[in-house]
């Protein structure tokens, strides 16, 4: 006998499904969440909840309205689909058929999102249980989203294809298994083709999304079919619905980056369909998709070229698009004075700790992006269904976020503009002029706006072109910074940044006056705008300049640093961490120029009155922090004033962080606390032990309770890769500046130091950022080696063996070679008896590495130890002897170097010994030395005394 359910458990369950949605009686809501929660614990309730899912009628009987029977079934479906995600194994028996038919007959119910609930149920089923668990799920929803019987309803039609759009996204990599010689997506795209013929709009756009689903994976199933859709592709191109040719206008964009040669023979075809559909006013999301299209073919290498003759068709819609739409002009017109208001809970973003670069003893060097000029879109491929009156949609997250930060038809115009800018530059300009003349002083503060977008947007691509037109172009922007309309002064904020670097390079000191130092003005000036909005952009863009002028700031650093002060006596919550961003890139590019007492005097007092204000555990506090750190290494030894109170607090969020965790391990209750408490506590320690002198430095870790290196080996061994990175160059930063303080507990720090040089603890999932660590620690190693002498000893073969097996993987990095074969280097300055006996195994590779890298200090204090191993076992370099005195050759080039007289040895000596050595040794030394370039050779010669 088939499962059925009491009426009591049941009109409970219904009733605190209900109350948990309730927005009206808070204790109710509590109380209905908890006893749901606790429902969980029991087998029957995910029938309980199918049965309320499946049945309609059964709130009739109930007397509760349409509307609340629809949010108690689909709080049902919620509840059920958690229950079965949560479960540890999947369902199994009478409890599982029963919840797969009613999940299947929910699929014919005439609200649209009963029917897509039930699909995620399905969905979430055969995720659980795998695609073989339930064989005929599949051939029965393409039955019925096919009609195949003839009599299926239009509404069962759509909800069996919504069912088989959601397993295909949720399953795509099973779906192309490989099960006893068959592979399920061989029969499923075919049949998905067939089905985007049906006379039912949204099952086409299902089945079609569907399809999309698969495209990136471009696996064997896929090409098979790939013909066949493109031909299905170019037929629905036409189709009536703004659905179907949505999923259309995503299907070819995938296809740009999986196969752009079959695209490129019907591009001019392509640029007429996207064209109209950008064109269309009526469906803002297929305007988008649309656009999406010109964005990914400006940055495909293959496809880009071949839009150049459909410029004059392309760079039009996309400078129509630009323009706000109506929606949003009702929303920002008249924007408030809000400068004094103080900041919403939910405008405040979650902040996070910037990645670090690693610490190079070579010339290697992390390359960054520069500024952001794109936003990302996530493209699902489902199609929106519309959700009928009182239905709710299935999401964690009601927050559509705020206009400036959503990704919308407006924000890919422009940077499809910019892409395309990029590759076309002055073609692309050609076309925007006139455009920018028509617009830039209209009435309408829309299309003035919209102007000054897409000056920004071509800025980097058609610089050339551009830079006639900006000795006029410039003044009048500045002259929009004092716009009635904020949106406007914000966006020529952005677009005067986006031209700082023109202005930055000017070299004639009148060109400087007329337009450096007003655009520097008009940015600074706007920091202290009445809007917030404006606020922010202005910063930004000042940030951007410093990026660009660098050094040439120093002049400015007065009245640029009175500005700063101002802000930080104005600006609210959400502003600040933009400032920090400015002063600190100040701090980075004019250097110790900020080092002067009266600069010293005004920037110093606001930031710690800020910093006094922040409590520990703000995500304030890294942005601060961060900021900190490049100010301390700005002032030098001037930072002392300030250095022992902010020591001490990077000590006490340290410590705290690291107990937090410690508590949150060992109760699962807790939530553990975030890492960037301790990266960005470790880099301002790390800091200001650069900044300050010897003995400030060591007298503030004397006194720092608890212990400093107590802590440090804490965060050395910590599981997360950015906090051992930073903690790694802050130990290499001590064996720098203060070795004496950090000498006794190296034996406690030194295995786990070795530990970390151990590949093997790589692990796959996150191995870039794994290897910035070990990066971190040979460079922090060959530091130690540098200072402790022969107290490396003990250590010299475990620390060879770590750094041998770097430098033999050819998957690492080359600047992880380099510091490793530095380090290894250095480690022969003292320990060269130790690694003399190995020098047969290590010198060919060392030569090899060290070769390209920049002749510096660390580099000639590893030739200097390399050397020493050498000379304890010549014979070992047979195989690469000719390397070595190439090697030599290379020294000699730049002997006039700073390095080449050494405290620990001189390393030209050291050269010439064994070159000499090698002479004497080698019988048929001349003709060996012929093999070399004879420059080489009479570089030796003369050097040498050969």
């Amino acid at each position: 006998m088939a499962w059925q359910p009491e009426r009591g458990p049941l009109q409970e369950l219904v009733g605190y499904l209900r109350d948990a949605l309730s927005g009206h009686d808070q204790n109710a809501q509590k109380y209905a969440t908890m006893m749901l929660g606790q429902a969980k614990s029991s087998p029957a309730t995910a029938n309980y909840l199918a049965y309320i899912l499946s049945n309609g009628p059964l709130f009739q009987a109930l007397g509760l309205s349409s509307s609340d029977s629809i949010l108690i079934r689909s709080s049902a479906a919620i509840n059920l689909k958690n229950t079965i995600k949560a479960s540890g194994k999947a369902f199994a028996g009478p409890d599982l058929a029963y919840i797969r038919s009613l999940a299947l007959s929910a699929l014919q119910d005439p609200t649209t999102q009963i029917r897509s609930f039930a699909g995620s149920v399905i969905s979430e089923i055969v995720q659980k249980g795998g695609i073989l668990a339930w064989p005929e799920l599949l051939p029965e929803l393409i039955a019925l989203a096919g009609n195949d019987a003839g009599n299926v309803s239009p509404e069962t039609q759509e909800g069996a294809m919504s069912a088989m759009a959601k397993i295909c996204e949720d399953n795509k990599e099973s779906l192309d298994k490989d099960y006893q010689g068959q592979r399920p997506l061989s029969v499923i795209i075919p049949r998905l083709l067939d089905i985007t013929s049906s006379p039912n709009p949204k099952v086409r756009a299902f089945a079609l999304a569907s399809i999309n689903t698969f495209l990136p994976q471009i696996s064997q199933s896929v090409l098979a079919s790939l013909d066949a859709i493109m031909e299905r592709l170019f037929h629905l191109a036409n189709d009536s619905s703004d659905s179907v040719r949505r999923n259309v206008c995503r299907s070819f964009t995938q296809l740009v980056d999986v196969r752009p040669s079959k695209l490129e023979p019907h591009i001019g075809g392509l640029v007429d369909f996207f064209v109209l559909q950008q064109r269309n006013t009526d469906d803002p999301d297929l305007a988008l998709d649309a656009a999406e299209f010109w964005l990914c073919v400006g940055e495909s290498r293959r496809l880009c070229p071949s839009l150049g003759p459909f410029l004059g068709q392309i760079v039009p819609v996309l400078l129509e698009s630009m323009v706000y739409d109506e929606e949003d002009i009702l929303r920002l017109e008249g924007d408030a004075d809000d400068a004094d208001q103080e900041d919403r809970q939910e405008d405040l973003k979650p902040q996070f700790a910037t990645t670090k670069t690693p610490r190079m003893a070579t010339n290697g060097h992390v390359g960054t992006n520069g500024e952001v000029t794109q936003s990302s879109k996530t493209n699902s491929n489902t199609t929106d269904d519309d959700l009928s009156e009182g239905e709710i949609e299935e999401s964690d997250d009601g927050n559509p976020g705020s206009l400036e930060d959503r990704w919308n038809l407006r924000k890919c115009s422009a940077a499809a503009l910019d892409v395309l800018a990029s590759h076309f530059h002055g073609a692309v300009f050609a076309i925007t002029l006139p455009y920018l003349t028509e617009n830039l002083r209209h009435q309408e503060w829309p299309n003035r706006e919209a102007a000054v977008l897409a000056i920004g947007a071509v800025a980097d691509g058609c610089m050339e072109a551009v830079t006639p037109h900006l000795p006029d172009l410039v003044p009048y922007l500045l002259s929009l910074l004092d716009d009635r309309e904020p949106v406007v002064r914000l966006i020529t904020c952005w677009a005067l940044g986006r031209y700082s670097s023109w202005a930055s390079h000017l070299q004639a000191p009148s060109d400087r006056k007329r337009y450096f130092e007003p655009m520097m003005e008009g940015m600074l000036n706007k920091m202290l705008d009445k809007n917030k909005r404006v606020q922010e952009a202005a910063a930004s863009a000042f940030a951007n300049l410093e990026e660009k002028a660098t050094r040439g700031l120093t002049p400015y650093c007065g009245p640029i640093i009175r500005q700063f002060v101002q802000c930080f006596g104005k600006y609210k919550d959400r502003n600040m961490f933009i400032l920090y961003d400015c002063v600190q890139t100040l701090a980075e590019h004019v250097g110790h120029a900020l080092a002067q007492q009266e600069l010293i005097d005004t920037l110093m007092p606001a930031i710690i009155q800020r910093w006094s204000k922040v409590s520990d555990r703000s995500q304030e506090i890294f942005p601060l922090l961060e900021c900190l750190s490049y100010v301390a290494t700005a002032l030098g030894d001037a930072f002392a004033p300030f250095a022992v109170p902010v020591f001490a607090r990077c000590i006490r969020i340290i410590h705290q962080s690291l107990e937090e965790y410690l508590m949150s391990i060992n109760n699962e209750a807790l939530v553990k606390p975030s890492k960037d408490f301790l990266v960005t506590s470790l880099d301002l320690l790390s800091a200001i032990i650069q900044a300050l002198n010897f003995r400030s430095g060591g007298e503030l870790v004397q006194a720092s309770q608890p212990r400093f290196f107590d802590l440090l080996l804490f965060c050395m061994e910590d599981p997360s890769n950015d906090v051992r990175q930073s903690s790694y160059a802050l130990l290499g930063d001590c064996a720098v500046n203060i070795f004496p303080q950090l000498q006794p507990f190296l034996p406690a720090l030194i295995p786990v130091l070795i530990q970390q040089l151990d590949l093997d603890n790589l692990k796959d999932q996150d191995t870039e950022q794994g290897f910035s660590v070990i990066n971190n620690a040979c460079w922090s190693c060959g530091e130690i080696a540098m200072n402790e002498d022969a107290g490396m000893g003990p250590y010299v073969e475990q620390i060879y063996q770590r750094l041998l097996g770097i430098i033999s993987n050819p998957e690492v990095p080359t600047s992880v070679n380099e510091n490793a074969v530095i380090a290894l280097g250095r480690l022969g300055v003292h320990c060269s008896p130790t690694l003399a006996p190995h020098l047969g195994e290590f010198g060919q590779p060392f030569l090899q590495i060290i070769g390209p890298v920049e002749f510096t200090d660390e580099r000639a204090h590893a030739f200097l130890g390399f050397n020493r191993t050498v000379e304890k076992n010549p014979q070992a370099m047979e195989s690469c002897l000719l390397d070595y005195f190439q090697a030599s050759a290379a020294y000699l080039q730049h002997s006039k170097s700073d390095f080449s007289n050494l405290s620990s040895g001189n390393l030209a000596e050291s050269f010439q010994r064994n070159v000499v050595g090698y002479k004497s040794m080698m019988p048929n030394f001349e003709p060996f030395l012929r093999q070399m370039p004879e420059r080489d050779v009479e570089k030796l010669r003369r050097s040498f005394n050969l």
